[in-house]
């Protein structure tokens, strides 16, 4: 779990700042980015001019003239506050990230024979350059470990206090400028220029400072834009029935009215919207490099996990010894012990376990043996020990039977082959064991479901997300563990050919697909994914093909990134079809009692009794100026999700959110209009 610091919504370190940056928000070059808001400009502007005028002219009604002018302005400045606070929050999320940043000092290496060091300003490294990162130094740069193996504290990114191993070669060789060695030392090859480092890119995405539209967002300012512009011709056509009804309608409260019936509430909330739902994705952890990404992620419908460290614990355990025929149990154990004991795996040490809790063989002492032990690699697929004349294996099935045919036997029994496909079947993965010629038997590992993953997997069919497992395992063994996790499909023996085949395969029927993956081999697959999620452990390759970097290299966060993701979508709608209902409401509470003077039989449609046609349209203008400052902690804390289908969600929506966007309106502007009236401001 991340200690980093989790910062509040409202506190005096993000409200004053944003204070201040809701003046200067004011600005119209940043305005003109938000269409509806940029009109809410303009007019305020030229009521601000008519009001000037009509001061030094002795214009009539200046008071109401004065009042719906400054409410236009406080309107503007709390859609800017919205989008300052959305932003403060990322900022302080920023200061803690930036604490990590100083005028670090590197050992770069100019001669690697000699290994010769030269101090070197972290920020005049090159890409390419070699660095000597010792216990106790900070790394200077973005890298990737090309020799030695040491404990790096990782706290300052990931808020993690417990330090990871970084090594060269495999999947954890990347290291991230900032981090500190605190034993051992390594050697990393710089793969950042100056400026644009994993932190430095995480600092300015948090920050907001390069976060673009995303389409969708695009798509609702263009209608947004179109519904402000047929309000518009709307109000223009206003005066020509007002003349013809003998009377004159101020400019200044056609602009009142205007800005009303415009959807500047969602028009207001909308960039906050989009700020917030990166700024969460981050106070998980995770790091989204656009806001594409995070949108996307809330449609996705294809979820592509990995089944080690995903859906099981990743740490097989041996649970039974399944000898051969003529081969004694306890014989079997012993020799499987003594293959193990130098293998450091979670599968070998389990193995070493069993044999003693079961048979009460003790590990015994590896110098004294004067053993040869064979190391694992990945052309043998098998590891042992050579010792006293003997020479044991264990390994893969199909390993082991090449081995015993090239030491004169004649391969796997059948009742091994069985023992093999039985195990397999179940679940668990094989491992044979070998002396010489001569097949020992079969060791049961078991692959340990995580708990509730079942469920979490149901939780996600609900919303319609279809998952795959992908596993390097067989057939048999993926299908079992598949059936006991409760995924929709799996892949087996999966090569980066096969991820990439998979991908574009779902992406040709239209479906979008996430997936998560840490090693350069998943590099193809996560840069062709819509949602590509790159452990923070991983490579240099990984990390920059996805376009998501989880932070504290959790897989099955992917999960909780897709709830993030359909919690943004979600708020998004939610307050759009409250905008839009509220704009609806405000029309049928204030027109009728705008020109009950021209219009008399109107008195029937003012149901809400509101005192004059004056307190309507303050009232009105003071309501939508205030219920952007109410919804604000909703657009950043985000609508609730919950994992239903989407005909349930959309009623539920239409429900709350539909029918509180026409009812609030109603009682909100009866109150301010009955506080206005009494006041006596109009």
């Amino acid at each position: 779990m991340s200690t980093r610091k989790k910062s509040s919504t409202f506190t005096p370190e993000i409200l004053l700042p944003a204070l201040g940056g809701s003046i200067r928000k004011l600005d119209p070059r940043h305005l003109i980015k938000n269409p509806v808001m940029f009109v809410v400009w303009v007019v305020a502007l030229l009521t601000t001019v008519l009001l000037v005028r009509d001061i030094a002219t002795g214009g009539e009604r200046i008071g109401l003239s004065a009042q719906i002018v400054l409410w236009l302005w406080f309107t503007l400045v709390f859609a800017n506050f919205a989008e300052a606070v959305a932003e403060g929050r990322g900022k302080a999320q920023a200061a803690s990230l930036k604490q990590s940043r100083s005028e670090v000092v590197a050992k770069l290496i100019v001669d690697e024979a000699t290994g010769l060091v030269v101090p070197t300003p972290a920020l005049q490294l090159q890409r390419g350059e070699v660095v000597l990162v010792e216990a106790g130094d900070i790394i200077p740069s973005d890298g990737e470990v090309i020799w030695g193996v040491a404990s790096v504290n990782e706290a300052a990114i990931t808020g993690e206090s417990a330090p990871v191993i970084r090594e060269s070669g495999g999947d954890r060789s990347a290291v991230t400028g900032g981090t500190q060695v605190i034993s051992d030392s390594i050697r990393v090859r710089i793969t950042a220029a100056a400026g644009s480092t994993f932190l430095d890119r995480m600092i300015g995405l948090v920050e907001g400072a390069e976060r673009q539209k995303t389409p969708n967002e695009i798509a609702l300012n263009i209608l947004l834009a179109g519904m402000t512009l047929i309000f518009v011709f709307a109000v223009a056509s206003i005066p020509s029935f007002a003349t013809y009804a003998g009377g004159a309608i101020p400019v200044v409260v056609l602009v009142a009215l205007f800005v009303t019936l415009i959807p500047t509430t969602i028009g207001a909330l909308l960039s906050a919207i989009g700020i917030a739902g990166m700024d969460r994705l981050v106070r998980f952890n995770v790091l989204a490099m656009s806001g594409r990404a995070v949108e996307a992620a809330g449609d996705v419908d294809t979820l592509l996990l990995d089944k080690t460290g995903t859906i099981t614990l990743g740490n097989r355990v041996a649970t039974e010894f399944v000898p051969a025929p003529g081969v004694g149990e306890r014989d079997f154990a012993d020799a499987a012990q003594l293959a193990s004991l130098a293998d450091e795996t979670p599968e070998g040490r389990s193995i070493v376990v069993l044999a003693k809790e079961k048979y009460g063989i003790r590990g015994r002492d590896m110098a004294s043996l004067k053993a040869d032990f064979i190391p694992f690699t990945a052309l043998t697929r098998m590891s042992g020990v050579d010792v006293d004349g003997r020479r044991i294996r264990k390994g893969a099935g199909d390993a082991v039977a090449a081995y015993v045919r090239g030491q004169g036997g004649a391969g796997l029994p059948p009742e091994v082959t069985q023992a093999i496909e039985a195990v397999a079947k179940s679940g668990g993965t094989p491992l044979v064991v070998a002396d010489g010629a001569r097949v020992l038997g079969v060791v049961h590992l078991k692959d340990v479901v995580k708990g509730g993953i079942r469920e979490r997997f149901a939780d996600l069919r609900a919303m319609g997300i279809r998952t795959v497992m992908i596993t390097g395992d067989n057939a048999l063994t993926a299908a079992a563990i598949a059936a006991e996790a409760g995924v929709d499909d799996f892949l087996a023996q999966a090569t980066p050919e096969m991820k990439l085949a998979l991908i574009r395969d779902e992406q040709a029927k239209g479906k979008l697909v996430a997936m998560c993956g840490d090693g350069t081999n998943d590099a193809p697959a996560l840069a062709q994914a819509d949602v590509g999620v790159a452990m923070n452990t991983g490579t240099v390759a990984a990390r920059e093909a996805g376009n998501m970097v989880d932070l504290d290299s959790d897989p099955t966060k992917l999960i909780e990134i897709v709830s993030i993701g359909k919690q943004l979508l979600m708020t998004r709608g939610a307050l759009t079809t409250f905008s839009i209902a509220n704009d609806v409401a405000k029309y049928f509470a204030i027109i009728p009692a705008m020109f009950l003077a021209f219009y008399p039989q109107l008195g029937v449609l003012n149901v809400m009794g509101l005192a004059t046609p004056e307190s309507a349209i303050l009232s009105a203008i003071i309501f939508n100026a205030l219920v952007i400052v109410a919804l604000i902690p909703l657009a950043l804390r985000g609508v609730n999700y919950q994992a239903v289908g989407a005909a349930s969600l959309l009623r539920r929506n239409l429900f709350i959110y539909g029918l509180g966007g026409l009812v609030v309106p109603f009682v909100g502007i009866k109150l301010i209009d009955m506080a206005v009236s009494a006041i006596g401001l109009a």
